[in-house]
This record gives C-alpha cells, sequence and structure tokens, in this order.
C-alpha cells in the first residue's frame, strides 16, 4: 500500500457544505494543471456514485442516494493507492463529507466556507427542498464542514478559503491551490516531505 509520503503527486480534498463551489474549484484546478507537469485528475464523488451505482437507493426525503462507503472506497483505493505502487497522476476529491475518507490519503485538504445568503441563493436555484435547504444552510453556519475536516485531518495540511463568488475569489483560490500543487510536487522530487 502506498503511503502519501511515496506518491509523486499529491491527493486534494475540496470540501463544503453543498453549494459552495466544490465542483467548480475542482474542475477550474483541474483545467488550469491540465498542461502542466502535474495534471490531476478530478473524482466527483457524487458522479461516481451515481455512475458505479455505489449506493444503497435513492433517499426521496433529502433528495439523494445513500453511498455504500465500503463499495466506494474499495474503488477509490483501487485508484489512488493501485497495487504494486503510486498512482501515475495525483487526484482532487470533490465531496460533502470530508470523514468519509482515510487520512492516509489525504495531502490537502481545502474547506469552502459561504456567506450564508450566497448560499441561500445557490441552493434555492438548484430547488432544493426546505427541509435539505434549511439543513445546509444550517450546517454552514455551525461550520459543520470545517469541525469534520479538523477532526479528520491534521491541521497543518487544512486550508480554509471564502467561496463567495465575488470578485476575483476563485481565481485566486485556484492560483493558490495550483501554486501549493507545484511547491508539493517539487519538494517531493527534491526528496522532501513538504
Amino acid at each position: 500500500m502506498t503511503t502519501h509520503h511515496e506518491r509523486k503527486f499529491p491527493v486534494i480534498l475540496i470540501t463544503g457544505t453543498p453549494g459552495t463551489g466544490k465542483s467548480f474549484h475542482s474542475l477550474l484546478l483541474a483545467q488550469a494543471l491540465e498542461s502542466s507537469s502535474t495534471p490531476l485528475v478530478h473524482l466527483n464523488i457524487g458522479d461516481i456514485v451515481k455512475e458505479k451505482g455505489f449506493h444503497e437507493g435513492w433517499d426521496e426525503e433529502w433528495q439523494s442516494w445513500t453511498i455504500d462507503e465500503d463499495r466506494l472506497l474499495d474503488y477509490l483505493e483501487e485508484i489512488i493507492n493501485p497495487e504494486g505502487g503510486a498512482a501515475a497522476t495525483g487526484f482532487i476529491i470533490d465531496h460533502h463529507d470530508p470523514s468519509l475518507f482515510p487520512e492516509r490519503w489525504i495531502d490537502l485538504a481545502v474547506v469552502l466556507l459561504c456567506d450564508n445568503k450566497v448560499l441561500h441563493e445557490r441552493l434555492t436555484a438548484r430547488n432544493y427542498p426546505p427541509n435539505k435547504l434549511t439543513e445546509n444552510i444550517t450546517a454552514e453556519i455551525m461550520q459543520t464542514c470545517l469541525s469534520e475536516t479538523r477532526e479528520s485531518y491534521a491541521e497543518e495540511i487544512i486550508v480554509e478559503l471564502a467561496s463567495n463568488g465575488e470578485g476575483d475569489d476563485v481565481d485566486e483560490n485556484v492560483r493558490r491551490l495550483e501554486s501549493w500543487v507545484g511547491t508539493w510536487v517539487a519538494d517531493r522530487a527534491a526528496g522532501g516531505e513538504e
């Protein structure tokens, strides 16, 4: 089994309450790195669960799939830590539940935070049912995702980024993450640990 210290390319978790911009940030970061020597593969966990059937059915009340965590994690283990060595690329894991992934997989845990008014508008535009909208707004107010990330990963690998869609915050976030990837890869190539 490959540890994150043996990998040549990083695994970044981009997490946050639904509507904070995880998929958008992940796509932009993957695109920004596409032409570099360190492209990262975007793993949208919601899409993988749906496409591969890693669920136990549709939850009508919450309008979401009930994830079969064991099957999902077994599948991801083979991608992120394949038998016989490190993966030939790095990854961006895009999911709202940071506690789902083993700490040994993650080199950087990015928590996107969003103003409640902005988040409410985004989730309303997605036609979230009232109970799901209230639950997610409450989770953002209580900083549930940030707390779960802090419980799941070492403090030095956690980064909090604002994602309100105002000004250049998304572009700046992506530039910052792109720079981090470059430094991480260069440190590994030089034999360092970060």
